[in-house]
């Protein structure tokens, strides 16, 4: 028999309260226990996924092993948890009405009119015990998106209503994430918007087992009762999380709280192994107490939304705790660097990124700035776009391939240095069709790259159409550049370096989804410490 435990976390009054922070918290602490868990994220759109929407809408897209393209939170899920998540972490409307339509098409449901309930909400449930069927896991967190009462996620939390009935309550439990705002004018802090949130709740059928309440201001035992009182909970499930310093403090202040303690004796579950954190918490206090600072200039289109490129922020934070330094991030618009002023935005950098995007916008500004990086011996990473900027770069301005070019910019360069895969050329759909999740890549001995992994076999995750020519590889190595890894099966060049440079390194995957607060990723460790040896200097 399947005993897997389900915890549900659904937030009120307002959105961006944390959810999936709080999720990845009480994950870690379970797993700090001794447990075996996991969180998925249902999301209320009707996007397939992420895939098509524009950083801007939506942050960043993050991709997992198996080619999945998700929420960021599943990246949170994984840096907290230190284990990769999957196709099954992340669910949207769109997957599931998709699912539920096919089946129709297909004739399945034997002539039955389809409705929300029961069709939809079996699906929803069916997806929601996919992970927990696998008997991989003692416990399956899964976060609700929106905010309690949105339109859009009335049928997840139906299906929470129908799934808490059929497994138990000690089995199934909802922790319900709410704000208790604080009026400066009044000089108090109020209830009422939590006391309305569960209500809503409520009229879905769903009282809340645990309530965790966001506030800036230290809840008194007075609100806990009161809370308790109208929301129907035991005042001892009244939890506050108070604003943190770092995302990485909220374990340890919902261990403080004993969030944990009151999952497990609801859940039926032992709590007689305490949570140590050690590595956890070494990793905070270097973090905290960083010996030295240095800056990296992070050259992107989408800078405004720094939620854009979150995977590389903490990668940074991972690799400058490990080596007890404050990364700094410049955040620079590449369009800023096309009125010629490169010198004086880059001026200063101990090591500059140019990230991933799509797009010719904002492409010669990224070109100018890896030619900065070349010239100047400053560091330099380059991710995916950022990887095929930099041999646009070298083409044109070592090689004197002046129309040097992709052809996503410009299908009719007379250098298409950067093409599209041949696997992409009948595509016509833009969903789901790049190269995605985890590919082989093999690195040469003597290089950057194998210095940082230690290793000649790597195993990257992508999310891109385009590639380095390899008709041009001949001519671009005997200029200098050389291809260091490369894909064992198709031979499509993974990694670019400039040996004669102190560290310039492009890579066509992302290797920032890999980084976890446990293991920081080793391309990023070793351009961290690339950037503090030129600070000194």
């Amino acid at each position: 028999m399947n005993n897997t435990k389900y915890v549900f976390v659904t937030g009120g009054v307002t959105s961006s309260l944390g959810k999936g922070i709080i999720a990845a918290s009480l994950a870690k602490l379970l797993q700090e226990r001794g447990y075996s868990v996991t969180i998925q994220k249902l999301d209320p759109y009707i996007n397939i996924d992420p895939g098509t929407l524009n950083p801007y809408e939506h942050g960043e897209c993050y991709v997992t092993d198996d080619g999945a393209e998700t929420d960021l939170d599943l990246g949170h899920y994984e840096r907290f948890l230190n284990i990769p998540t999957s196709q099954a972490n992340n669910v949207t409307t769109g997957r599931i009405y998709q699912s539920v339509i096919n089946k129709e098409r297909k004739g399945e449901f034997l002539g039955k009119t389809v409705q929300v309930i029961p069709h939809i909400t079996d699906e929803i449930k069916r997806r929601i015990k996919l992970l927990g069927n696998t008997g991989k896991y003692d416990i399956v967190i899964t976060e609700i998106g929106g905010t309690v009462g949105d339109i859009e996620s009335l049928p997840y939390i139906e299906s929470v209503r129908q799934l808490q009935w059929e497994l138990g309550e000690d089995n199934a439990i909802v922790i319900h994430l709410t704000l208790v705002p604080y009026l400066a004018a009044a000089g108090e802090l109020k209830t009422k918007p939590t006391q309305h949130s569960v209500k809503m709740l409520m009229q879905s059928g769903i009282g809340p087992n645990i309530l965790v309440c966001r506030s800036e201001h230290e809840i008194s035992e007075d609100i806990k009762r009161k809370l308790a009182l109208f929301c129907n909970v035991k005042k001892e499930d009244v939890i506050q999380s108070l604003d943190a310093e770092t995302i990485y403090d909220v374990p340890n202040l919902m261990f403080e709280e004993g969030l944990d303690s009151v999952v497990l004796k609801k859940l039926e579950l032992s709590s007689e192994k305490q949570p140590a954190l050690t590595e956890w918490n070494c990793f905070v206090k270097k973090y905290k107490n960083p010996k030295q600072t240095i800056e990296i200039g992070l050259i992107g289109k989408y800078v405004e939304l720094h939620d854009s490129y979150k995977s590389i922020t903490e990668a940074f934070i991972h690799a400058g705790s490990t080596h007890e330094t404050k990364v700094n991030v410049r955040w620079i618009h590449s369009e800023e660097l096309e009125n010629g002023n490169v010198e004086k935005k880059l001026k200063g950098l101990d090591g500059l990124l140019v990230a991933p995007g799509f797009g010719e916008r904002g492409i010669e500004g990224k070109i100018d700035a890896v030619k900065y990086a070349r010239e100047n011996n400053i560091p330099f990473l380059g991710i995916c776009l950022g990887m095929q900027m930099a041999v646009i770069e070298y083409a044109r301005n070592v090689l004197g391939l002046k129309e040097a070019n992709s052809t996503e910019m410009n299908e009719n360069t007379a250098h298409p240095v950067i093409n599209l895969m041949e696997e992409q050329k009948e595509i016509t759909n833009m969903g789901g069709t790049m190269r995605l999740g985890a590919w082989d890549c093999t690195l040469e001995t003597a290089s950057k790259a194998y210095a940082a992994y230690q290793n000649n076999n790597i195993s990257e995750r992508h999310r891109h159409r385009y590639e380095f020519n390899s008709d041009y590889k001949t001519q671009i190595e005997s200029a200098g550049m050389k291809a260091t890894g490369i894909n064992p099966k198709t031979g499509l060049v993974e990694v670019v370096e400039i040996p004669t440079h102190p560290w310039f390194v492009g890579v066509q995957y992302h290797p920032e989804y890999k980084s976890t607060v446990l293991n920081p990723h080793p391309l990023f460790l070793s351009f961290i410490e690339a950037a503090i040896n030129y600070s000194k200097k």
